[in-house]
């Protein structure tokens, strides 16, 4: 489905990663005004009003994919069939962008790289573009990827965990598939299948999102297969 829901675990069928023995990560020295698409988690929906700020004093031009936030917590409640549950879960992602844009930040309906900081709304674009599955385990999570694989862009998921664990250890690098539940079952392998280069970091810190932002090394996991 389309948002922060529960799904079944992952299977996994192969994995490399690296733990974190560098403490941070950082965008590309190369890439410092670059646009960037940033994912922001409905659990992060108590921490927009600093997080909007940071993205509008951003020097990246950002499209911001939302989450589903509590707007999808009521498509869990209703128990409808995945069809339904799909378009209503793209509509709550469409609510929670409103309430981000509600913060001082413009809107489109138009998959397109930014100019400026701008919140996507996708409920029209993805009625006209029904590419992805209809499905409890496809999350906003890999909305956001394929947003990105198709523009050809970094993906930045602000989450409210450092990223990916394995063993208790957060992962610097991942760089094939993994269990976790930090994310959806599709999104890994779509990321890496598509080579889209992707980081996770925590969002419920603002200073962490503006550092990482400005180039600076955050903690956080990188996921994919060149870097």
């Amino acid at each position: 489905m389309t948002t922060q829901f529960r799904h079944s675990p992952f299977i996994i069928w192969r994995y490399t990663f690296s733990a974190a023995m560098n403490p941070g990560i950082k965008p590309h020295e190369n890439q410092s005004a670059q646009p960037i698409i940033v994912k922001v988690g409905g659990s992060l929906f108590h921490q927009i009003s600093c997080l909007a700020q940071v993205f509008n004093d951003s020097i990246h031009p950002l499209l911001i994919i939302p989450g589903g936030g509590p707007f999808a917590d009521t498509v869990r409640r209703c128990h409808v069939d995945n069809e339904s549950a799909h378009w209503m879960a793209v509509a709550a992602m469409e609510q929670y962008g409103w309430f981000i844009a509600s913060h001082g930040i413009p809107t489109t309906t138009e998959m397109a790289i930014p100019r400026v900081t701008t919140v996507f709304l996708p409920y029209r674009y993805l009625v006209s573009h029904d590419v992805l599955p209809h499905t409890w385990d496809v999350t906003s999570d890999t909305i956001a990827a394929w947003v990105a694989g198709t523009l050809h862009v970094d993906l930045l998921l602000l989450k409210s965990i450092d990223g990916i664990y394995i063993n208790g250890v957060l992962q610097q690098k991942v760089t094939g598939l993994v269990e976790s539940d930090v994310v959806d079952p599709f999104f890994i392998p779509f990321v890496i299948k598509h080579s889209v280069k992707t980081t996770i970091i925590n969002g419920s810190d603002k200073n962490r999102v503006e550092n990482y932002l400005k180039g600076d090394s955050v903690p956080g996991t990188e996921i994919g297969t060149t870097f």
